[in-house]
This record gives C-alpha cells, sequence and structure tokens, in this order.
C-alpha cells in the first residue's frame, strides 16, 4: 500500500501483539468498522514493532502489553518522544494506570467489543486532528516567540478556540493536558503539554512561575512572600511560584514597573 496516498483524516495503524488471532481480529475490526483508516503494517514482538515503526511511521499503534520479547511499555520507552498515537489492546486489567501515564487514547480489554474498538478509533482520530490544528497553529504564528502575535488557536475537544493573549489569566499543567483560564471564567483544555506553550507564547507577557503554572504577568496583583511564595492574581487566585524561579520572576515585575 501506498502510505503517501491516506486522507488527511485518515490513520495509519500498526498492529502489535504476539498473537495472530489477535491480529487477526484488530485487522478485520479495522477493515469492517473503520475504513476511512489504514493498516500500515503489524508485528508480532517489541523488536520487530520497533523496526516497522521507524519503517512505516503510523498514526497509530494497537499495542499488546505482554509479548514473548517484553511488554508494550518497552517498545514506548524506546522513544524519546512518541509521535504516535497508542491505544492498548491487552487481556490484563492490572495495567491500565500505568498506560495511561503513557497517554493511552484507550485501554481495551480482550475480547474487544467492535462497538469499544469504534469509540477508541474515534478518540484516536480527535487526537490526531488536534495534534495537526497545533502543529498549524504554530505555523500561522511563526513558529514561536521572534514573531508577534495577538491571538492564539487552541485545538480543544470541541474544535478550535481562538484566545486573545490579553484575555489569558493563566495556564495549568496536568501530564498531558494544559488548561488555559481566561479572565471571563472560560477554561479551555489541550492535550499538549505546558512547556510546548511555555515556548510558543511571548516571554515578556507570559512566565512559567512553576512546573505547572504560567502566569500572564499583566494579571498578578501582588507577590506572597508565605509558604514560599505565591503570585497573586487580580481574581484573587494564589499560583505558587517555586523557589527557583522567584528572583527571576519579582525581577521581571520590577522591570514592567509592577513593583
Amino acid at each position: 500500500m501506498d502510505t503517501n496516498s491516506k486522507q488527511a483524516s485518515s490513520l495509519l495503524v500498526l498492529i502489535v501483539d504476539d498473537e495472530a488471532d489477535a491480529r487477526s481480529v484488530l485487522k478485520s475490526y479495522l477493515a469492517d468498522y473503520c475504513p476511512n483508516h489504514h493498516l500500515a503494517g503489524e508485528a508480532a514482538n517489541v523488536l520487530e514493532a520497533f523496526r516497522k515503526i521507524r519503517e512505516l511511521k503510523p498514526d497509530l499503534l494497537l499495542l499488546d502489553i505482554q509479548m514473548a520479547d517484553g511488554e508494550g511499555f518497552d517498545l514506548l520507552d524506546m522513544f524519546s518522544s512518541h509521535p504516535f498515537h497508542v491505544i492498548f489492546t491487552t487481556a490484563h486489567d492490572e495495567f491500565a494506570l500505568k498506560a495511561f501515564k503513557y497517554s493511552a487514547v484507550d485501554y481495551l480489554l480482550k475480547p474487544i467489543a467492535p462497538e469499544d474498538f469504534v469509540r477508541a478509533l474515534e478518540k484516536a482520530e480527535l487526537k490526531h486532528s488536534q495534534d495537526q490544528l497545533f502543529h498549524l497553529m504554530k505555523m500561522m504564528e511563526g513558529k514561536g516567540k521572534k514573531e508577534s502575535f495577538d491571538k492564539i488557536a487552541l485545538p480543544s475537544q470541541d474544535g478550535l478556540t481562538i484566545l486573545s493573549l490579553k484575555e489569558i489569566t493563566h495556564l495549568e499543567s496536568d501530564g498531558c493536558y494544559t488548561t488555559f483560564y481566561a479572565k471571563d471564567g472560560q477554561r479551555t483544555v489541550v492535550s499538549r503539554s505546558i512547556k510546548e506553550f511555555e515556548e510558543l507564547l511571548p516571554d515578556d507577557q507570559f512566565f512559567r512561575v512553576h512546573v505547572s503554572h504560567i502566569v500572564n504577568l499583566d494579571f498578578v496583583k501582588k507577590y506572597l512572600k508565605e509558604d514560599g511564595g505565591y503570585a497573586v492574581l487580580q481574581n484573587g487566585l494564589k499560583i505558587p511560584i517555586a523557589r527557583r524561579r522567584k528572583e527571576e520572576f519579582l525581577e521581571m515585575l520590577k522591570e514592567r514597573s509592577a513593583f
């Protein structure tokens, strides 16, 4: 199959399972229930899957956990970053929590019901579309801080949300998800890491005060020394400041004539 011929909305899928029967079921589900997506290939063990991921560059892995030469987690650990999404397909329910720490789209228990399979593929397609929107957004905004912009386009579960930078009060991280808070109370959750937005947003306006928090300096009302330090926003919310960021944070406030 020519993998370059797939439609923009389709996913290129790699099936990784050491049981031939299990691979056969997944292939038939993909063909019968999700014909808009395409099978890139299949692998029967971790090492074979590693080679095929590098060769075929799939958008999605249907990944078993326990295989003859290792675990699905071992495969994921071979990559410093994952340019693909993962749906775990397994007969074991005890790995669910660990699976979602790897940002799994879904966790399907065998025998897999067709409706659960379709629902998981729809979730993966949504996440893939959000990724494409995010990369488009970065291209439109100059791929970084060198180009000035006053609005940001956020791929959310409902579609695309446009926020003005001057309306954003702060950002909060929760693993691989980032929540944008606006001064009107609106919240927008994006399936991207806060580090990516730290690199994108203008650093003379937005400051990462903590591993989980970025604040819009325009909305900082005061600084509190208690418990290591807090930035207090105009709405009264207290945002913790990491000790290693406190000095730089206070210096930026002084430069902006806030203090």
